[in-house]
Formats: C-alpha cells, sequence, structure tokens
C-alpha cells in the first residue's frame, strides 16, 4: 500500500498506518511542484550562469560526499548529485528522488525502495540498482569514515532484487526514508568505489573545474532526468570566507547570491538597490564544544560552571542581530518534530556559574579556539563569553585560529571551540550524527550506553506520546550532561541580487537545503 498524497499526513506524524505505508508521490508531486518545492506562480526562466560566493570552503575541501564537510561541499554535493529521498521544504516530509516509492513490511524491519529507471549518470552509463546497493555499502562499511555512517549503523542488509532496494535493519526506524535524505548519500556509479571523487552522479549539473578551497565550475547537464530543476546553463561557485568580501561582490554585480550574512550588516546590505535579504528560518545552531572524555572538560562541574557563564542573550542581540532564538544547550527547536517544549531555559547565572566552578576544582585559564569559519561572528560571541565568564571567575582564554583549515584542524580535533551545525530531517538524524557513541562526528565526546539506547529506543517507537518523552528524556540528559553550549539556533541570513528568482526558504537546512543552484533562475 502507498501513501495518497491528497490525504497526506502531518509532518512525521508516527502513527501505525504512517510507519507500514510507503510513499509514491512522484506523479502527483511532479504535477503539484513539490518534487522540487513548492510550485511557483512564475514561469522559470532558462539560461544564463549563476554566480555564488560562498563561505565553509578550504584547501582541505574533497568531492568525495562521504567525508564532505561544510557549506561549499555541501552545495557541490547536490550539484552533481542525487540521493534517493528528498524531503518537502515546508513539512520536512520525505518525497521521492531516485527512489521513486518505497514501503516496509509489518514487522518494521524490511523496506523495500523502487529505483527509478531511464536515469543516466553524467558519463552515459544507466543507473542500476547495484550502483545503490554498492553506494549504501560504501558509506555502511566497516572502518568507512562517512558522516553518515552513524546514521545507517542499523542497516544489516543492503540488495538488490530485480530493480528494487532491499534495505533489512537490525530494528524498526521510523524514519529511514528520510535518513536517505542526507547529502552525504549521493548516488555514485559503483557506489563511488573506484574513484569516490570523481563528482560523477545524476544531478542537474556537471562538473567542469575544481579548486579546493578556491571555486568549482559546472554546465548543465543535457540528460537531467527532471524537467523541475537546473534552470541556468552553468554554475560558478567562488569561495569567499570574508564576509566583507562576500558583500562587495554581491553589491558590485560579480555574484549573484551570498551566503552566511552577518546579521550585523544584513539591515545595511539590504538598502542596497538590487540586493534582497534572505532570512530562513532553521534548526541550525552556534556553538560552543567540549569534549567530555578530555580533561579538563571530563568534569561534568566545569561543563555545567561554562554552560551558565555565557550570555545567551547577548549573543543573539550583539552577534545573531536577532536574527536567531535562544539555544538550551541541546541541539534541537520547534522545527524538529515531537521536539521538548517544556525544558527549563538555562538562563546566565554568574552566581552558579562560580558555584560550579568551585566545585570542579579546576585551577588555571581555559582555552577556547576560534574562528569566523566557525559561523559569522564566532570571533565576537567568544570575546562575549570571556566578558561574561570573568564575572564568575573564570579565566576563559580565546586563541583566534586561522579560518582556512578551521574545520580539519580545529573542529573536531580540539578539545573547546567554536563550531556550527546545520540541521538534519528528524531527532533521530541529530543524534545519530553526532551524538551516539559511534558516531563518526561526535565532536563532543559524548558517549554513554543509556543515551544509545533510548536513540535506538525511540527510532523503533511507534507510539509518538512514548516517543516525545524519550526525546524529552534524551535531550535533558545532554542539557545537563553533554558537552555543548548552545546560546543560539541561528536563522539562516543570505542575501542574492533581485533578479534572482524562486529562492526556497526551507526548514532542512540552509541554502534551499543546499539545493540553491537546482532550484533558482536569473530573471536578467
Amino acid at each position: 500500500m502507498t501513501l495518497d498524497l491528497s490525504k497526506r499526513r502531518a509532518p512525521f506524524k508516527l502513527d501505525r498506518r504512517g510507519f507500514l505505508h510507503g510513499s509514491a508521490l512522484v506523479g502527483i508531486a511532479a504535477v503539484s511542484g513539490i518534487l522540487g518545492g513548492p510550485a511557483s506562480a512564475q514561469e522559470p526562466k532558462r539560461g544564463g550562469t549563476l554566480r555564488l560566493g560562498l563561505d565553509g570552503g578550504s584547501t582541505a575541501d574533497t568531492l568525495d560526499p562521504a567525508i564532505a564537510a561544510a557549506t561549499f561541499a555541501f552545495v557541490l554535493c547536490h550539484c552533481w548529485g542525487d540521493t534517493l529521498v528528498e524531503s518537502h521544504p515546508e513539512t520536512g516530509e520525505a518525497l521521492p528522488s531516485l527512489a521513486k516509492s518505497w514501503d516496509v513490511s509489518d514487522d518494521g524491519i524490511t523496506w523495500t525502495f523502487q529505483i527509478r529507471e531511464g536515469v543516466e549518470f553524467h558519463d552515459g552509463k544507466p543507473l542500476t540498482v547495484d550502483d545503490v546497493v554498492e553506494t549504501l555499502r560504501r558509506h555502511a562499511d566497516e572502518g568507512s569514515q562517512s558522516g553518515a555512517l552513524g546514521l545507517i549503523g542499523d542497516i544489516e542488509r543492503i540488495e538488490g532484487e530485480g530493480n528494487e532496494l532491499v534495505i533489512t535493519l537490525s530494528e524498526p526506524n521510523a524514519d529511514l526514508p528520510l535518513v536517505l535524505t542526507d547529502y552525504h548519500l549521493q548516488i555514485q556509479p559503483g557506489g563511488g568505489r573506484d574513484d569516490p571523487n570523481a563528482a560523477i552522479g545524476t544531478g542537474p549539473f556537471k562538473l567542469t573545474n575544481f579548486t579546493p578551497g578556491v571555486r568549482a565550475t559546472f554546465e548543465k547537464n543535457a540528460n537531467d532526468w527532471r524537467d523541475d530543476r537546473g534552470f541556468v546553463d552553468a554554475v560558478e561557485i567562488t569561495v569567499m570566507n570574508d564576509a566583507t568580501a562576500r558583500n562587495s561582490a554581491l553589491t558590485s554585480g560579480q555574484v549573484d547570491l551570498i551566503n552566511t550574512v552577518d546579521p550585523n550588516t544584513a539591515t545595511f546590505l539590504g538598502r542596497a538597490p538590487n540586493v534582497e535579504i534572505l532570512r530562513t528560518a532553521g534548526k541550525g545552531f552556534y556553538s560552543f564544544l567540549m569534549h567530555c572524555d578530555t580533561a579538563p572538560f571530563d568534569n561534568n562541574e566545569l561543563r555545567l560552571a561554562l554552560k551558565y557563564a555565557i550570555d545567551r542573550e547577548a549573543i543573539l542581540r550583539q552577534v545573531v542581530g536577532g536574527f536567531g532564538t535562544i539555544g538550551n544547550d541541546y541541539p534541537v527547536n520547534e522545527n524538529y518534530a515531537l521536539a521538548p517544549t517544556d525544558i527549563e531555559q538555562r538562563v546566565y547565572d554568574p552566581e552558579k556559574a562560580a558555584f560550579h566552578f568551585r566545585q570542579s576544582g579546576h585551577e588555571g585559564p581555559i582555552l577556547l579556539r576560534t574562528s569566523e569559519a566557525a559561523f559569522p561572528g564566532a570571533v565576537e560571541a567568544a570575546q562575549l563569553f570571556q566578558q561574561s565568564a570573568a564575572a564568575a571567575d573564570i579565566p576563559l582564554q580565546v586563541q583566534r585560529e586561522p579560518d582556512d583549515g578551521y574545520w580539519s584542524e580545529v573542529w573536531n580535533v580540539q578539545p573547546f571551540c567554536a563550531s556550527y551545525w546545520g540541521g538534519r530531517p528528524t531527532q533521530d538524524a541529530r543524534y545519530m550524527t553526532s551524538y551516539v557513541s559511534n558516531a563518526e562526528w561526535n565532536d563532543t565526546r559524548f558517549k554513554r550506553p543509556e543515551f544509545d539506547r533510548m536513540v535506538r529506543e525511540a527510532r523503533a517507537e511507534l507510539d509518538e506520546d512514548r516517543r516525545r518523552a524519550l526525546y524529552r528524556e534524551m535531550a535533558l540528559m545532554i542539557h545537563n550532561e553533554g558537552g555543548a553550549i548552545i546560546p543560539v539556533f541561528n536563522d539562516y541570513v543570505n542575501a542574492a541580487g533581485k533578479h534572482v528568482r524562486n529562492y526556497v526558504h526551507d526548514i532542512g537546512n540552509d541554502l534551499c537545503n543546499g539545493r540553491v543552484a537546482s532550484v533558482v533562475w536569473l530573471d536578467a
């Protein structure tokens, strides 16, 4: 049985019918415009070169989607590749892509995905089920470095039968279709085993040039299997890690769209005659991350001291410019289905901070590493943190690191640093990416068997109230014992020339959930 779009349930509602029915939405979705986002009232214009100026690039960038990280690589993946499933930009609901439909066994263990026929890779080879199987196996292999490994760790078998992909799980996972939207899981010929950096996929654009940390260029894929995307003839993506350089490039007409506009300059930038500010509420957050297994941060009293020592309101006001909401030291907000809403907000309290600091027994300065590469205003945020901690007699020392190489040499390496996370489609995906003990990107080194057990239990739970309760327990555990200080959830603030049309505000992630080059067109 399949899910009828006309009777579509509320997003993520996990009643038994919603869990046990697959999605076969492609026919209706293509007509309504849902497959690639909400239908536009304006007829798309085709042609031209879209020029993007993006931060989040470095000389360590790679074209291997398994280890792609930060904004530049995120957007690149979606230029050349496709995942099996996409998500609706407004509801977050799973939608078909290379998998045209799916259903699941009554016990929730065996999922069967119908793979789309008539799709070609950029090199002219037809997409086969074997390519899909090998792609998922490469990411799930023991010893894989894939950023998706933690998401698909409950897969026991991946098999191809005719034109069907059959995935057998070790335990039920109500979110499996949405797990397969993860941007690391771009389908590659032969799974990408021979050359994971080839950037050969089924996406709307073909790679023509790539210089890590500098630029990537693409041309339109003339054999694209979809006609509701890829409206421009070419895409040029230039790494611009400096915010001033991005703003100047946009206002001078050197680029058509930029990302991560500094909220403190957004109003000023928006006064330029041909510039539009693009503000999207999302799931991303700014953070300061402590390794829970590394001294002195293996002391929870010290972690609590630092959590009480940060002035979240000051960071929201002065760094984020009000473009966001206050965080509470767990990595989900109201944009996630079943997110907790009644956990008491942690506020700046120098007295409590001082108490926990004394209880920790720690002496001497605490080194916090930061960089503008971490998030816009990360250096200023660290300095504000330093000032608010000083009121609790906590000697926080701020060290600014070079922007280039920050994501390879500081983040997930050093025990206390500034960081940024974009959103994930579900709470389960959020926790599997960076909180379960074996997650490749567990950047707080939070490793608790009890937490891992609750993640597994919530994933398989079909009762919505019980699942909500489990997610609340998990959030409380991280709130009270985790290594993440999350002062704010940021809005995505980007900017474009007014000739750029059809920008899709997607709750999934920034830049139209990475598909900005695919969905916009140029009205000039």
